[in-house]
């Protein structure tokens, strides 16, 4: 599943410098990133595969700072280029950042807003995506990045449109993917948008991957609590809310419960997570309808009460907007993927009744519900997820009032 967005005017007008070349891709090292994530847009982009009819590119590998630079494994780097090379280049490329609790080096941010100004595509897989918004480049923008890491970057960059179900997000001059073979999918793209359908197959055959995927991150995330709100006193309140899914109850209740005002515990609450609480709320009822969608056999009215809605119109209008189809069309496509002899009773003993959670397992699949991901639901229901643009500004973990997935 992607975002692909008309760009702005702006964008749309400005034209490539002069000194730089379309065909040029420069990618972007640093230490401490993670080799896959990094290897990735050298081999889409470094290898000559013009046999299987695949236009070449002209790779540039270069050092966001100092090297050498060590990588998984303890690995030493030694890129060929510095970050004078970037001025060549059409396409920059920041496949990983080490941290995303600190800052990249101001000298590779002047390089990228130096190359987004004179017209370059900017692209940031996984972590990659936290370059580009210390740089200013994702603004105002629809951006993604891996599902765990989605909420930080959306607190700490409240003016970027941090949607976590997205493979990739497509802004015209400014490009983001999830985590890992996410960023095989954002490459292929970037192949099609270039040089078409043709191009990207027979590239996509050589990897030995689909053309395109289907689907965003929702399937994968993580139901733990998060770091950042584990250790302060509202996660005692966000344990409960997570333990009583089944029963009816507002943020009011859970502003009680916080001996908070209404008011005080909303801004609190989106402090810790980037989220308005309501949303947050709604999207954890709709995950355990999800999941027990996945792993039960109840009826689409007894998912929407033993989650918490009010009435089955209610979960089914959520579910509609967060996950883009209905609850029964929903079981009814997970069940055809599921191998045959798995049956959903085999998987209900790891969702346990509500009201009855477990510990925190800090895996993807049944388990806990994370407060973290998909932290609010869509404005825009009834619009195809591939056709939202930019400034509907309806997707993710929208700060602000654009929040009230």
């Amino acid at each position: 599943m992607s975002h692909d967005s008309t760009a702005s005017p702006d964008a749309a007008a400005r034209k490539l410098s002069g000194r730089r070349r379309k065909e040029i891709v420069a990618v972007l090292l640093f230490s401490g990133g993670p080799i896959f994530e990094s290897s990735i847009p050298l081999s889409v982009f470094g290898i000559d595969r013009q046999d299987a009819g695949v236009p070449r590119y002209r790779l540039l590998v270069c050092a966001g700072e100092e090297g050498p630079l060590r990588t998984t494994g303890g690995l030493e780097l030694t890129a060929p280029h510095g970050l004078e090379a970037i001025s060549r280049a059409g396409t920059v490329v920041v496949p990983a950042w080490r941290s995303i609790t600190s800052p990249p080096p101001e000298e590779a941010l002047d390089a990228l807003r130096r190359a987004h100004e004179e017209g370059a595509r900017i692209v940031g897989l996984c972590t990659g995506a936290f370059v580009l918004a210390a740089a200013g480049l994702l603004d105002g923008r629809p951006a993604t990045t891996h599902w765990m890491y989605a909420p930080t970057l959306a607190k700490r960059y409240p003016s970027v449109h941090v949607d976590p179900r997205e493979l990739f997000v497509d802004d015209g001059d400014v490009l983001t993917s999830a985590g890992t073979a996410a960023g095989i999918d954002l490459c292929l793209h970037i192949v099609r948008t270039d040089h078409g359908n043709e191009a990207a197959g027979a590239l996509a055959r050589r990897l030995v991957v689909p053309p395109r995927r289907s689907g965003g991150q929702e399937r994968y995330l993580d139901r733990s609590l998060p770091e950042e709100i584990g250790a302060d006193p509202l996660a005692e309140v966000v344990a409960w809310a997570l333990e009583h899914l089944h029963e009816q109850f507002d943020v009011e209740t859970l502003a009680a419960r916080a001996y908070m005002s209404r008011r005080t515990f909303d801004r609190r609450f989106r402090s810790l997570t980037g989220s308005a609480p309501l949303q947050w709320l709604i999207t954890q009822r709709v995950l355990q309808a999800q999941r027990l969608l996945e792993t039960s056999d109840y009826s689409v009215d007894e998912v929407a009460g033993r989650c918490g809605f009010r009435s089955p119109v209610a979960l089914r209008g959520h579910f509609r907007r967060q996950l883009g189809s209905s609850p029964a069309a929903y079981r009814a496509a997970y069940r055809a993927r599921r191998p045959q002899g798995d049956k959903p009773g085999e998987a209900e003993a790891a969702v346990p009744p509500s009201g009855q959670q477990g510990a925190p397992s800090g895996l993807p699949g049944p388990g806990p519900v994370n407060p973290a991901p998909l932290l609010h639901e869509h404005r825009d229901s009834g619009v195809p997820l591939q056709s939202r643009r930019a400034t509907a500004g309806a997707v993710g973990l929208l700060p602000g009032p654009r929040s009230g997935n």
